[in-house]
């Protein structure tokens, strides 16, 4: 595959019939995370995977898949669409795909099908996740942003998550 370049990606919402290939996905997210917070799969070689389900079924969810040429790259899951703050829950882009600016544009096109308060959470133990996380809040709001370490609900012997908090103009 050549070299990608940003303006290629196309972001759409997924579709009950992307299912299988957000599942695919889904399975390469967790597996990289895997390496920042010790998770294994289960016995059957599957990730938890309700975050999934809730985007393709919660209307207060949103799913999107990142697409270069007839390559699936990616995924967003956005919840809370009606709350005041949207929460970007889960993003990936393929690792083939990364350091070419897919990522960047996939999230500017995310973040502008929904203006408003926004927070993204990261682990600090991910290093790219950190760089990226605080560029893109950066490059949308500014200085406008904050980031603070927060507890992972119901899991406390983990380390914390860090959220950032931006808005974007509607």
């Amino acid at each position: 595959m050549t070299e990608p370049i940003e303006a290629d990606v196309v972001v759409r919402p997924a579709v009950p019939g992307d299912r299988p290939v957000v599942d695919r996905l889904w399975l390469m997210f967790r597996h990289d995370l895997s390496e920042f917070r010790g998770l294994l799969p289960r016995s059957d070689g599957s990730f938890r995977s309700e975050r999934v389900e809730d985007a393709f079924s919660s209307p207060d969810w949103a799913a999107y898949l990142f697409v270069l040429g007839e390559h699936p790259v990616g995924f967003a899951f956005v919840r809370a669409l009606g709350a005041p703050v949207r929460v970007l829950n889960s993003f990936f882009v393929a690792r083939g795909a990364r350091r070419a600016g897919i990522g960047l544009a996939a999230v500017r096109e995310v973040l502008t099908r929904h203006p408003g308060r926004w927070e993204i959470a990261f682990q600090y133990e991910n290093p790219g996740a950190v760089a990226f996380w605080r560029r893109v809040a950066a490059e949308v709001a500014g200085d406008a942003w904050t980031e603070e370490p927060r507890p992972v609900p119901a899991l406390p012997e983990l380390p914390p998550d860090v959220w950032i908090s931006f808005g974007t103009a509607p």
